[in-house]
Parts: C-alpha cells; structure tokens; sequence
C-alpha cells in the first residue's frame, strides 16, 4: 500500500511525500526509522476505474491539450526539472480531470521506477504509439527533451491539418443539414395548408403540382414515420461505418470523392510524410517506423500500402518501388522518396513532402470555402424555385381567373 504523509524532521523542517508499507503503523515505522515525526498519514486512495471511466467519456483528451502538455514537458525538462517535478507542475495547471488522472498515474508509475515510455505506453488511448516510441527513442539516446518536442510540433501540425478539413467542411454541412429540416417541416405540414384551396375550388392544375400535393399529403399523415425511418438510416450507416468492413470500405470510399477525395489524400499523404520523418529524425529504425505510422494513418488504404513497403524493405528492396505500384500515391512523392532513399537524406525530403503537402491542404481548403458558397445557393434556390412554380404560379393563375 501507499501512503501520503507530513512529518518533520530533527530541525523541524516539514516534508511531505509517499511511503510504501503493509499498513499504517508500517508507514510510521518507516518515518520513525528515518528520524521523522510523523504529522499526518494516511492511505493514498486509487483512482475509480469507474470513474476514471466517467472522465474519460466526459471529458476525453483532445489533440491540443495534448500538445500544451507536451510542449509544457519540454520546456520544464530543458530547464533541468526532474520528470516527476515537472508532471506534478503540468497536473496542477490541467483543466481535464481525466487528463489529470491519467498524470497522476503516471508520476505513480515512475515512483515506482518504471521509466517515462512505460508509463506513456500504460495508456494507449491517451498517447499514440509514435510518441511512446519517440520518448523512448529519446531516453536511449539521451535527447527527451528533444523527442518531446518533436511530438509536440507533430501533434500540432495534424491538429492544423485536420481542423482545416472540419472547417471547410462545416459549412456545407450545416447549410444542408438546416435546409433538410426546413424542407422536412414545409412539405409535412405547410404545403398541405397551401394546396387546400386546388382541392376546394376543383380547378385544372399541373402535373408537377399535382405531384408535389401528393408528397405533401402523404408525409402530413406518415410525416412520423418517414422521420423513423430517415433517423433509422442514419444510425444504420454510423453502425456499418463503426464495424470493421463498413470502416474499410468508408475509407476507400472517401478518398475517391470527386473534390473532396484529393482534400482527403493530400491530408495522408502529409500526415505519413511527417509522422515518418519525425520518427527517423527521433533514431528510430525504418521498419519500426513504417510499422508505427501505419498504425496511426487512420486509412486502410494507405496503411496496406504501407505494410507491404515493411516487407519489401525487410526484404531488402525500397519504399518507393511499392508506393509507384499504387493510384493512391502521388507520382511526386515517389520520385521524392526514390531520391530520398538513393542519397540517404529520406528524413529532409519526408520533411519537405509534408510541407508542400500541408501547403496544398491549406490552399485547397480556401478554395473549397469559396466554391461551395455559390453551390450551395445554386441548390437553395432550385428548391425555392420548384415551390414557386409548384404552388404559387397556380394559385395566382387562379386568383386571376376569379378575378
């Protein structure tokens, strides 16, 4: 068991800490033998899995809180604080409570004498195997404080990159997904009130109109249940999408989108360009680091495409020999890599491969915003066009008529 205590010693200088004993009077014992007075002691309390559980759902940890957590580590490492010192300063100034906890475990851990990577790779769904790997990189080597901000420039770069993406595409789908709603409450229970008045007076109307009052009244009597079932769809895709095939074919699926399928590429591309060239640059060897970025690529296609370059590097042959066998693969990066790998500089030009690539993200994410705009209103008012033509132009024909 651990104990916190606060006890004094001979010149009644107070101190604090933690003591590992059987049982309380163990720990006094401890103390006692190390000419201190105890003050107060008592069982240091684990953490809930429980709650730990809560927190975690809650809260989470995302992509900045981490790179303020590793950026904060550097800093405190390279002014010479001792690791335990510096994760106790970074807990007290974190806001996330399961981010806390996951802190606390460490500093735990590493009292304990497990090293900073054991006490990393204990929490998977925190930290990615690239920074385990990297901090362990950096404690053989003897760099940390430099692998720790590697870790955190590359965190940064892809949180860029991926809030770029969500950006642009925000739009988009927030318009849409207001007008579905808006045109969903108009056809259920406005157009039906609109159209009363062809069914009271009994006059000729157009086809189109006459097809648009038949969707109006069937939704205003099975509105509920076309909404049962739309929701029942959407659920059903997020369900496939979440299982192993569906993500799969999900992944393939996005990177050939008309526009948005180069947005997605380009963003891979980049995202393994950087990651691998910080692996390298951090010591660690070239199968280990294919293997690692494979695991955190998030595409399927790209991560088979990159497993079978693990082989035919174990195998003695090149990277770029394989990435010129797959589509997916833009003819540049495989040139850029051949020169790479023939002039063992493959580090410098990920690096630069990864910067033209975030560079083009960028640009086309602009463009996206810009493009969208007008084809969105495009869309809107062919929709608002389709109820003048449908609903009003009759009426008014009407209107003249009795008139």
């Amino acid at each position: 068991m651990k104990f916190i205590f606060k006890a004094k010693d001979q010149n009644g200088i107070v101190k604090e800490g933690k003591i590992e004993a059987i049982n309380k009077e163990g720990a006094i014992l401890v103390l006692q033998k190390n000419n201190l007075i105890p003050m107060n002691i008592f069982q240091e309390e684990k953490t809930s899995k429980l709650l730990k559980g809560f927190q975690k759902i809650w809260e989470g940890i995302n992509q900045k809180e981490l790179v303020i957590f590793f950026r904060g580590l550097s800093i405190l490492i390279d002014a010479k604080v001792p690791i335990v010192m510096a994760l106790k300063t970074i807990e007290k100034q974190t806001d996330n409570k399961f981010f806390q906890i996951v802190i606390m475990e460490m500093i735990q851990d590493i009292e304990d004498g497990m090293s900073f990577s054991e006490s990393l790779g204990k929490h998977p769904d925190v930290f990615s195997s690239l920074m385990i790997n990297m901090v362990k990189s950096g404690e053989v080597s003897g760099n940390l404080q430099k692998s720790i901000l590697y870790i955190a420039d590359n965190i940064e770069k892809n949180y860029q990159l991926t809030s770029k993406i969500k950006s642009a595409l925000f739009y988009p789908v927030f318009v849409i997904g207001v007008s579905f709603i808006i045109g969903f409450v108009v056809i259920s229970f406005i157009l039906p009130r609109l159209t009363i008045i062809f069914k009271d007076l009994n006059v000729a109307i157009p086809w189109y109109t006459k097809l648009l009052m038949a969707v109006g009244d069937f939704m205003s009597q099975y509105w509920w249940a076309v909404l049962i079932a739309i929701i029942g769809f959407i659920l059903g895709i997020i369900y496939y999408v979440k299982t192993e095939d569906g993500k799969k074919e999900w992944e393939q699926w996005k990177i050939k989108l008309p526009v948005l399928g180069k947005l997605f590429r380009n963003l891979y591309i980049s995202r393994f360009a950087d990651n691998f060239s910080v692996l390298l640059l951090g010591g660690i060897p070239i199968t280990r680091a294919l293997l690692i970025v494979s695991e955190i690529i998030e595409n399927s296609v790209y991560q088979s495409i990159i497993l079978k370059a693990v082989d035919e590097v174990k195998a003695g042959g090149d990277i770029s020999s394989i990435f010129a066998k797959s589509s997916d693969i833009p003819p540049v990066v495989t040139r850029m890599l051949k020169i790479g790998e023939e002039t063992g500089k493959i580090s410098e030009i990920l690096r630069k491969v990864a910067s033209f690539y975030e560079e083009e993200t960028d640009r086309m994410t602009k463009t996206l915003s810009t493009l969208i705009e007008p084809v969105l209103i495009i869309i809107l008012g062919i929709g608002v066009a389709i109820m003048v033509f449908a609903i009003l132009m009759p009426i008014y024909n009407i209107a003249d008529r009795l008139g």
